[in-house]
């Protein structure tokens, strides 16, 4: 069974998720129930407040994956396409935190909601027109010592 239950019997966690969306979002976003398979997202348009955009409207999904809530929740820029060889999955996928930072500044399970992943792609959006103008990342990034030896690696 769903995560999230069935459409006659739907689940706490997602009638906590509408709920949370609905109260900080209100309409912007329309959840997507696939009629047969497939996975929730939310759909919806964001205005991104910059002068330098011809087009301030983005498209996000954000994706429950099937092992929601332990899974985080997947945010994608629809519109415009944009990429980022920092911080952005090759599918399109944003990366949004690092797992290595833990619950208290990373996905909590038992507290993160689509309203926390929704709030940081909309943050990451903000941080990609920074960099693209400045070359720089806003915000505290992992820095990795190119001197570091890779672990070995495992036969499987």
């Amino acid at each position: 069974m769903n995560w999230w239950g069935t459409r006659n019997n739907v689940s706490p966690r997602l009638r906590l998720e509408v709920e949370a969306m609905r109260a900080t979002f209100g309409n912007t976003f329309k959840l997507v129930v696939p009629p047969s398979g497939g996975v929730l997202y939310w759909d919806g348009d964001v205005e991104i407040n910059l002068a330098t955009l011809e087009d301030p409207v983005h498209r996000l999904k954000i994706v429950y994956p099937n092992e929601y809530p332990n899974r985080p929740a997947e945010a994608y820029c629809l519109k415009p396409r944009i990429y980022s060889e920092k911080h952005q999955y090759e599918d399109g996928q944003l990366c949004l935190f690092n797992p290595k930072d833990g619950e208290q500044y990373g996905w909590n399970p038992g507290k993160s909601t689509a309203v926390t992943v929704t709030a940081w792609a909309v943050q990451w959006i903000y941080a990609y027109y920074t960099w693209r103008a400045t070359n720089d990342w806003p915000g505290i990034e992992e820095r990795v010592d190119p001197n570091t030896p890779l672990p070995p690696r495992r036969r499987v």
